[in-house]
């Protein structure tokens, strides 16, 4: 697996925002967001190649936590591996979040309710809301979570239109670029009477910046 980083931190965003949470950060992406935050793990080459059985060591030897987000970059570009690494995770134990874009269908493991797919709906802030599959959309679950990552006024009418048009049972969550105020964002929400959606900040940022690592 092409592994850009191992970590133990909480949870900063969506709905288990502020859980303590081992983060698996795969490298690679085949989207590239005008605001993307971790370009380190989506180009450079900065990655450690590294078999199933020494991830899984990582996980459950050092870090001890029950809970694990696989992230990236885009993890499904190692759909095989992701696969795997989460049919080991469920075997042991573990819950298991998945971070991935509108533009992938996650396999079937996933339905699996011991696991949570946050799929990111991309706005045109991002530059990549051409490259999304709605259909994803109304195939998640009440288990699962849609997030979409807000710039500005814009972002925010199309995300309220795709609620309009794909309904789904997911937890929403609404969340501005970083350094892009809340308030605006919640009085938005509020105005509009969007009841489902959950106005929230990068967590880990506000504590420790904008860094690798947390």
């Amino acid at each position: 697996m092409r592994i850009s980083e191992i970590f133990l931190s909480i949870q900063g965003e969506g709905v288990g925002i502020g859980a303590p949470t081992v983060f698996v950060r795969l490298y690679g992406c085949d989207l590239r967001c005008a605001w993307c935050d971790t370009m380190y793990a989506v180009e450079g080459g900065e990655f450690a190649t590294m078999s199933l059985d020494e991830v899984k060591a990582e996980i459950g030897g050092k870090l001890g936590c029950k809970r694990v987000c696989v992230t990236g970059g885009e993890p499904l570009l190692q759909e095989d591996e992701v696969s795997a690494l989460t049919g080991w995770l469920l075997d042991n134990g573990y819950n298991v979040m998945l971070e991935t874009s509108g533009h992938r269908a996650p396999p079937e493991i996933f339905s699996d309710p011991r696991c949570v797919v946050s799929l990111d709906c991309k706005c045109p802030g991002s530059g990549m809301d051409g490259r999304m599959d709605f259909s994803l959309i109304t195939g998640l679950g009440a288990k699962d979570q849609l997030k979409f990552v807000i710039a500005d006024e814009a972002d925010y009418l199309y995300a309220r239109g795709v609620l309009e048009n794909c309904p789904t049972e997911a937890g929403v969550v609404f969340q501005p670029v970083y350094g892009k105020g809340l308030r605006w964002l919640a009085e938005r929400v509020l105005s509009d009477g969007l009841g489902s959606v959950r106005v929230l900040p990068q967590l880990h940022k506000i504590m420790w910046g904008d860094r690798k690592g947390v």
